[in-house]
């Protein structure tokens, strides 16, 4: 039986911001792509997320491959969010 490999990757409105994640799931493809960005194998990647298939796992980076530099843009949006947040949200020093 063949898999339709565009079936395994799914953007719904709602779900994760509507941000592709790998199909019947709520793990989004930059997640994937930020651990195999640090350096995960496929095979650790499926360790970590111990509900997803190596064969998810793998269509999440084709698909992540395919549209590196979107989601790429979307990754560094966060990042930059993320510090934005951190640094509004930082305890003011004050002198003694």
């Amino acid at each position: 039986m063949s898999v339709d490999i565009s079936s395994l990757i799914t953007s719904v409105p709602g779900v994760v911001g509507g941000r592709p994640c790998i199909a019947g799931t709520r793990v989004p493809v930059r997640a994937i792509a930020i651990s195999y960005k640090q350096g995960y194998l496929p095979e650790e990647i499926v360790q970590q997320y111990e509900r997803l298939s190596i064969a998810q796992v793998y269509a999440a980076l084709a698909y992540y491959h395919t549209n590196q530099a979107e989601i790429d843009d979307d990754i560094a949006r966060e990042a930059a969010e993320y510090d934005r947040l951190a640094l509004e949200h930082q305890p003011s020093r004050r002198k003694a």
